[in-house]
């Protein structure tokens, strides 16, 4: 056959998926007659209420010396580890704001980091290309630095986000620049299984976040350049489960719901947004109308305990606490006393849903505690 006549009729067929495609999304528009917030409205549901002192910030964490890029809890959550841009990691004890370690790293330009479930071990990445493994009960060398005891190394981009598979110490993923996702076996230091890549159903640009499902660790969920979220298993690596579209930018975060049936995301486009990772179906979108042209960049998300708020770290330092039935903005701790002064780089919430912390630019770590009538939600 000539090749003109197979490029043409590889054009046709390209053609012929992107209209499929249209039918099917405009399908599917039609199929959702309502979001989450049009049926919580009919059905009478109240918004939450936050008073001046339900949410306050308790304790800042000074002590990094550059941009706070990422930060995880222990599941005891009496613990935080740090990551920053002065090459170091930091783990705080949440309850005191002292530090119990600072871990100078091989490569400074870490964009991630992570606890292992037992709280024994440390993990980040960066644009080293690999994952790093800190033992923290390891002695340290003789100038004071604790020494990297296992390195992952085999992807081909940045190590953008590292997540361990709950409830063991020896498995981790992590998402690159590479457009892949890896499992590793930490014991023996390879790779188990790699996620895109040279499959069609993978990422087509950088992969930025992943999130773990708590109620099945075999599934997580990828977000990335392409405007994608996708949803995996572990046993099998050849495709993605779903492919969930919807933003008009980078997914710079995801995280899954409490109840492992959904997840949210976080983009360029300045929306979070909720799925169902059943159906595959947008269930809502998160957007604060801006009276500027410029719409600050959504860079980490985070629900409570009950999933009923969903906290959104934005690009211009504001960090809004979402209303998930309602989708509406409940209280801005961008505009409280003792905010940060900078772009919301990362947050996470306390295993017991207690308390938040936020890492910035500014170079510090804020946590925040519910007080007042507030209970945990």
């Amino acid at each position: 056959m000539p090749v003109a006549e197979l490029k043409e009729r590889h054009a046709a067929a390209i053609e012929a998926v992107n209209d499929l495609r249209e039918r099917l999304k405009q399908r599917r528009q039609q199929l959702l007659d309502t979001d989450v917030a049009g049926y919580a409205r009919s059905q009478g549901r109240s918004q939450v209420t936050f008073g001046p002192t339900d949410l306050v910030c308790c304790r800042t964490l000074q002590g990094h010396t550059g941009k706070v890029y990422s930060l995880d809890w222990t599941p005891e959550r009496d613990r935080i580890v740090s990551a920053s841009q002065d090459g170091r990691l930091i783990v705080w004890n949440a309850q005191t704001s002292q530090k119990t370690h600072a871990i100078k790293l091989p490569c400074a330009w870490v964009m991630t980091c992570a606890f292992s479930p037992t709280g024994q071990s440390v993990a980040c990445g960066g644009l080293d290309s690999m994952c790093s493994i800190f033992n923290l009960n390891s002695a340290t060398d003789r100038d004071g630095n604790l020494p990297v005891s296992v390195t992952l190394n085999g992807h081909k981009g940045y190590v953008s986000c590292c997540q361990y598979v709950p409830d063991e110490d020896i498995h981790i993923i992590t998402s690159s620049g590479d457009q892949t996702c890896v499992l590793w076996d930490i014991t023996t230091g390879l790779r188990t299984t790699v996620f895109g890549g040279e499959f069609q159903s993978g990422h087509t640009a950088d992969v930025l976040s992943v999130s773990i499902n708590g109620a099945n660790s075999r599934v997580f969920v990828s977000g990335s350049c392409d405007g994608t979220a996708r949803l995996w298993d572990t046993r099998v690596a050849s495709r993605a489960m779903r492919t969930f579209q919807g933003h008009e930018g980078d997914v710079n975060t995801v995280k899954f719901f409490p109840d492992g049936n959904r997840f949210g995301t976080g983009s360029d486009d300045g929306t979070c947004r909720l799925f169902d990772i059943r159906n595959g179906h947008q269930l809502q979108v998160y957007y604060q109308q801006h009276s500027d042209k410029e719409v600050p960049l959504v860079t980490s998300i985070a629900f409570s305990i009950s999933g009923r708020l969903l906290f959104a770290g934005y690009s211009n330092g504001d960090c809004y606490v979402w209303d998930t039935l309602l989708a509406r903005v409940v209280l801005n701790l961008g505009s409280v006393q003792n905010s940060h002064e900078n772009r919301i780089s990362c947050l996470g919430l306390s295993a017991d849903g207690s308390s938040l912390c936020t890492g910035s630019w500014d170079t510090n770590l804020k946590i925040w505690a519910f007080g007042g009538h507030r209970k945990v939600i």
